[in-house]
C-alpha cells in the first residue's frame, strides 16, 4: 500500500501498522474443513466489520485470533504475536466483548470493573496507562444511575452496556465486538456507536466487528470482510462492495408533481445535468446504490450458486415507480 501524504510538510505518512495479520488461515474440525485458506488484515485504528452467514466460520476465526483455539495451519499474527502462544502480557493488550455473560450476577457494577481494573497496572506503558478510571468508564458506557446495583439486577440492555465496559477496561490495543449492541435501544447503540469510533480515532484502536446487524456494520466499519464457505470472498468499503455488485446509481426525482427514475454510472453528472435543466424544478431527489445488505446477499448468492456476483436480483428502485425517464428527457 503507498504512503499516504498526509502531514503538515508534505512528508508521507506511513501506512497504519496491521495489528491482525490472518494469511492462508485453515481449520478442520475431524475430517469438516471449516476455513480454507482466509486471508485479510486489520490495521491500527481501523474498524472491520467481518460478516457472513451462519456457519461460515466467523466465531472459529475469531476464536483462533483471540488465542482460544489452535489453527490447522495457515499464518495468524495478532500485535505481532502468534495468538496460538500469547502470555498474560499479549493478552491484556487485548479486548473481548462476546455476546453475553453469565456469571458475576452477584457483584456490584463498580465492584466487579474494579475488580478486573486492578489485573491492568502491571502491563500500563506510557503510550497506554491501564486501566481506565472506573467512573469514567462508567460514565462512559451510560452506568452511571447503576454502578451500585448488583449485576443480576441489571435488564438486558444494561448488561451489554457493562459487558463493553469489561471489554474495553484496559485500554485494549486490539478489541473484538461480538454482537455487540444486541438488546441495545437506539439511543445505547447510537453512544455505543460513538465509543467505537473514539476507540478507533483516538487510542488508535484495531477492532474487528462481527454482527448480523448490516445496517450497524454500514455505520461503523471502515472495512468490510464477507466470509461465506471459509473463505473471504469479498474486502473492502462498503462503497467499493455496492459499486462491484451494481456499477450503476438508481437517481429518483420529481418535476411538476412526476415521478421518474433513472440508472446511471454517472450520478454525478446526471445529477448536474438535471438541475442545469429543470433547476428549482427538481424535488424529491435521491440518489442511492445498492445498501450493504443487498449487496451482502449478492456475494453471498454467488457463492453459493458458484456463479460470478449476480445483481440480477437486485431492484435499487425505492419508490416502487419507474417513470419514462429517457422519454423525458429527450424531449
Amino acid at each position: 500500500m503507498a504512503p499516504i501524504a498526509d502531514n503538515h510538510d508534505g512528508t508521507p505518512t506511513p501506512p497504519a501498522t496491521p495489528v491482525i495479520d490472518v494469511a492462508d488461515l485453515r481449520m478442520r474440525y475431524g475430517s469438516k474443513d471449516v476455513l480454507l485458506g482466509e486471508s485479510f488484515t486489520v490495521s491500527s485504528g481501523e474498524v472491520v466489520a467481518l460478516l457472513g452467514p451462519n456457519g461460515a466460520g466467523k466465531t472459529t476465526t475469531i476464536e483462533v485470533l483471540e488465542g482460544f483455539r489452535m489453527r490447522s495451519d495457515g499464518h495468524v499474527s495478532v500485535l505481532g504475536v502468534d495468538p496460538g502462544h500469547g502470555d498474560e502480557r499479549w493478552r491484556a493488550r487485548l479486548g473481548i466483548v462476546l455476546q453475553s455473560w453469565r456469571d458475576h450476577g452477584k457483584w456490584g457494577v463498580r465492584e466487579l470493573l474494579s475488580h478486573i481494573a486492578a489485573y491492568y497496572p502491571p502491563y500500563a506503558t506510557p503510550a497506554r496507562p491501564r486501566p481506565r478510571d472506573v467512573d469514567e468508564l462508567i460514565a462512559t458506557v451510560g452506568l452511571s444511575d447503576h454502578a451500585g446495583k448488583k449485576v443480576k439486577e441489571l435488564s438486558g440492555g444494561q448488561r451489554r452496556r457493562l459487558d463493553v465496559a469489561i471489554g474495553i477496561v484496559g485500554s485494549p490495543e486490539v478489541l473484538f465486538l461480538d454482537e455487540p449492541t444486541a438488546g441495545f435501544d437506539p439511543e445505547a447503540r447510537q453512544e455505543f456507536h460513538e465509543v467505537v469510533r473514539r476507540l478507533a480515532a483516538t487510542e488508535d484502536t484495531g477492532i474487528l466487528l462481527t454482527t448480523h446487524d448490516l445496517a450497524e456494520a454500514e455505520k461503523l466499519a471502515d472495512r468490510i470482510l464477507i466470509l461465506a464457505g471459509g473463505r473471504i470472498v469479498a474486502n473492502g468499503t462498503s462503497a467499493e462492495l455496492s459499486r462491484q455488485v451494481s456499477i450503476d446509481a438508481q437517481v429518483t426525482w420529481s418535476v411538476g408533481g412526476r415521478l421518474f427514475t433513472e440508472s446511471t454510472a454517472q450520478a454525478t453528472k446526471f445529477v448536474r445535468e438535471l438541475f442545469d435543466r429543470y433547476g428549482d424544478e427538481v424535488d424529491d431527489l435521491e440518489v442511492r446504490r445498492a445498501s450493504l445488505e443487498e449487496t451482502y446477499l449478492a456475494f453471498v448468492h454467488a457463492f453459493e450458486t458458484g456463479s460470478e456476483t449476480d445483481t440480477s436480483g437486485l431492484d435499487l428502485t425505492s419508490s416502487g415507480v419507474t417513470g419514462a425517464a429517457g422519454a423525458e428527457r429527450g424531449r
